[in-house]
């Protein structure tokens, strides 16, 4: 038997007509059959759904592929198709290696995820890319553990699944499949995604929104990195993590899933049941889900911040994150909102937050559930792990799953109450009347935190100043000719949201929509 193949960021020739690709089928909706008893796994995926598919079977002749099976390097030889020439002449060869036992996406387990890891690892310089097909309901789970474990990708690894089996006439899963396929034979992004609906998005900016329709997944943090048209994937080059190409590939093969738990909040939760989440045996680590911004109930007596403080002392990390999903904005609001990192996120706006930060709970910032959970998995299962290094790296992006704060920290502003509410109205006026001077005016005052400010209902001064504007002028987005004016001017301006601040600098509206790109920068007036 062959050994396993060193893992390095050999590139196979771009000129090449032909990409490999493997399909690793760990079951799910996706490959089941109808029964009498309902949907159940079904072997023999490549052959039972795909070569009888033009769209992903050419009719060419098969040809062998070899497959690296496990960590000994055992090789076995698997049967290939290859699909039709693609709107940009390529064609891809694929085969489809199957587990011995299909899983019920319900169990998974850090044992799978180590699982799939480990065949992509193994196989990584044999193929031009990864697809993981899986099932749906913790999907978005695997593909926040697949992009901690998985370091220094230089490859696509794109997780899919779907809604009904691909057997069925009404499913979303030759599109699913397809679409994976197309983007993991083409584009070196390099970065673990799940592809769903058309878009493709992070892997660990992902959750689950339905469990029913085609749009089952969404990235409420964060957008799309690619979309898929009935011409063409339309990439966004300036959202997708660039790999290190001075860094070799590698494997994080445990996650210490064992000492981490989640907990959501929820009202008139008693601190006793906290509690006894807190003392169960061996927890390391806990996704707290919190209200809003980061709100927890505080009660009389802040007995339940005690004892989540109590935790914390005894060297838990508890984590912070919002159970918010920004669906109350139009479009064009949340585009804006979500380049400058402004939705679900935890935000110290109310004395509830801030107390959690005073006892010690790390802000989680805009991560998912499932990203956080992961995260503290990851950062708990490396060698070098304290409590301090991974509270401290928890607030840190490592694969892109949150937006780091310039300003981690919670702090009270020094303007009295009644001042920083005048003070939000008279800059959500004047934005919304678009005077310039008066806004700039306003923003000296307290070094421009009223930027950092939020209405009773989560409304940064921009977005309020829309819905202000908008209630007397419909359609008409007034604060565009604003902000065009002032990137005009080439100015340097300071956009400060709840919880970072953005300088946006150059006369383009463009570089607005994109500042994740900017990276957490300093403000500067």
């Amino acid at each position: 038997m062959s050994k396993l193949p060193q893992s390095n960021d050999v590139v196979r020739n771009e000129i090449a007509l032909e990409s490999q690709v493997l399909i690793v089928m760990t079951g799910g909706t996706i490959g089941m059959q109808h029964s009498s008893t309902g949907y159940i796994p079904a072997a023999g995926f490549q052959e039972a759904c795909l070569s009888g598919i033009p769209l992903f079977n050419d009719g060419s002749p098969s040809s062998m592929l070899d497959v690296v099976i496990d960590t000994n390097g055992d090789i076995r030889r698997l049967a290939s198709l290859r699909t039709p020439p693609s709107v940009y002449q390529r064609q891809i060869r694929y085969t489809v290696f199957e587990f011995d036992e299909l899983m019920d996406s319900c169990s998974v387990s850090a044992k799978e995820w180590t699982e799939i890891a480990e065949i992509i690892f193994c196989n990584y310089d044999l193929f031009d890319g990864f697809v993981i097909l899986h099932g749906t309901d913790t999907l978005a789970y695997t593909s926040s553990a697949l992009s901690f474990m998985l370091r220094n990708l230089a490859k696509p690894v794109i997780l899919t699944g779907a809604q009904a089996p691909m057997r069925e006439l009404q499913s979303d899963a030759i599109h699913n499949l397809l679409g994976s396929l197309v983007i993991a034979g083409h584009f070196k992004i390099a970065e673990v995604c799940l592809y769903f609906n058309n878009r493709l998005l992070r892997g660990n900016r992902a959750t689950k929104i339905s469990a029913s329709d085609f749009a089952a997944f969404d990235s409420p943090n964060y957008p799309p990195l690619a979309i898929t048209s009935s011409s063409r994937t339309n990439v966004a080059w300036e959202l997708v993590r660039k790999p290190m190409e001075t860094e070799r590939f590698s494997l994080q093969k445990v996650l210490d899933t064992k000492h981490v738990a989640t907990l959501r909040l929820f009202p008139g939760i008693r601190p006793e049941m906290v509690n006894a989440v807190l003392k169960m045996e061996g927890l390391r680590g806990l996704v707290l889900e919190t209200f809003g911004p980061g709100s927890a109930p505080l009660g009389p007596d802040r007995a339940l911040i005690k004892t989540l403080a109590r935790g914390v002392d005894e060297g838990i990390v508890i984590v912070s994150v919002s159970q918010c999903m920004p669906h109350l904005f139009p479009i064009t609001i949340i585009t804006c909102l979500q380049a400058i990192g402004l939705t679900g996120s935890v935000n110290p706006i109310y004395d509830s937050v801030a107390s959690l930060g005073n006892a010690g709970i790390v802000a989680g910032l805009d991560m998912t559930t499932e990203a956080a959970l992961t995260k503290l998995a990851y950062l708990f299962a490396l060698p070098s792990s304290t409590t301090r290094s991974v509270a401290n790296d928890m607030v840190k992006s490592i694969r892109g799953e949150l937006v780091e704060s310039s300003k981690p920290i919670f702090e009270h502003s020094k303007v009295n109450t009644s001042e920083k509410s005048q003070g939000f109205n008279d800059l959500c006026d004047a934005i919304s009347s678009n005077e310039l001077e008066r806004v700039q005016g306003i923003l000296n005052v307290q070094n421009r935190s009223y930027l950092n400010d939020s209405d009773y209902m989560g409304n940064t001064p921009l977005v309020s100043s829309h819905w202000q504007r908008r209630f007397t002028e419909a359609h008409e987005y007034s604060m565009w000719p604003l902000f065009h004016h002032q990137l005009q001017s080439s100015a340097s301006f300071c956009l400060m949201g709840p919880s970072q601040t953005r300088i946006i600098e150059q006369a383009t509206l463009h570089s607005f929509l994109q500042l994740e790109q900017a990276g957490s920068s300093t403000c500067r007036s």
